[in-house]
């Protein structure tokens, strides 16, 4: 029996990343489908949970992704609203990488030091991955902040998560290298979590700050996040702070990835979403 993933991207060309590690995952095929809306997917989710015999439906399975993550936290309930009995196959999230890369960063953040009671701050948190960094570290017992150029857009992303996730996040508009410098001032943890190529503090900004302890940049491509790390950084120390870059946790991300594929296999009732995925990442790390 096959082992097909159906990949159901909100984006107009399905990933090609979420492909290659469906594939690396255990599938035997990934069948991609973009430009998905919760109306566009009755159809694909009947043929998915109609088409095999009940101790065969593990053998069936749906990735919803996309760059979009509200887009796809909608799919991804939408897709589950058809379920029902034994009518169902696993299925889990994960638009622009956003539960994998934000559960690895965070849970290799843990494995260096103490999160809860401590002051976070995530710079440039607005995007997929900087939204559930903040949720995951809020979940850790941290007092996070987010922070965007524009305080609307942080107020937006902070009261997304909270409603998800049951958390409390402040927002904080920080559109410059002062302001941002400002913003981590009395902060023990900072992740970069900005559009790729951004460079969001320079080496000054946080290399004499006495309070940081622990650091982490999911921006891996030139110039990255936080000048004056290393995008290889495996919790090494740079200025008496413990720092990450988006490489070091990466090896940990995709082995995360690869590992909830091959769960979406073991059975037909798997729902992998941020807090199970983080389990799992807390658990690898």
């Amino acid at each position: 029996m096959k082992k097909l993933l159906f990949q159901f991207d909100t984006d107009t060309y399905p990933s090609v990343f979420d492909t290659v590690v469906g594939y690396d995952g255990g599938a035997d095929h990934v069948i991609g489908h973009g430009n998905l809306t919760p109306d566009k997917v009755s159809a694909l989710v009947q043929g998915t949970i109609f088409t095999r015999a009940p101790k065969e439906k593990k053998n069936t399975a749906i990735f919803v992704g996309g760059s979009d993550m509200i887009a796809g936290q909608a799919l991804f309930e939408a897709v589950q609203k058809h379920f029902f009995g034994g009518f169902r196959v696993s299925v889990m999230l994960d638009s622009n990488g956003s539960n994998t890369t934000a559960a690895a960063c965070v849970a290799k953040l843990a494995s260096s030091g103490v999160l809860a009671g401590k002051k976070a701050v995530v710079l440039g948190g607005t995007g997929p991955v900087g939204q559930r960094a903040a949720a995951m570290l809020s979940l850790e017992g941290a007092n996070v902040t987010v922070t965007s150029r524009q305080l609307w857009n942080a107020e937006k992303a902070c009261e997304a998560m909270e409603a998800r996730f049951n958390v409390k996040l402040s927002a904080l508009a920080a559109a410059d290298f002062d302001a941002r410098a400002q913003a981590i001032s009395d902060a023990h943890i900072v992740i970069a979590a900005g559009a790729t190529g951004v460079e969001l503090l320079k080496p000054e900004h946080w290399q004499n700050n006495k309070t940081l302890e622990l650091l982490a940049d999911a921006n891996a491509t030139p110039p990255l996040g936080i000048g004056g790390i290393d995008a290889m950084d495996k919790g090494i120390e740079r200025n008496g702070k413990i720092v990450w870059g988006a490489l070091g946790f990466g090896a940990l991300k995709l082995t995360l990835h690869r590992a909830c594929i091959a769960q979406l296999f073991e059975n037909n009732t798997h729902v992998l979403d941020a807090e199970n995925i983080f389990a799992l990442a807390k658990q690898m790390a």
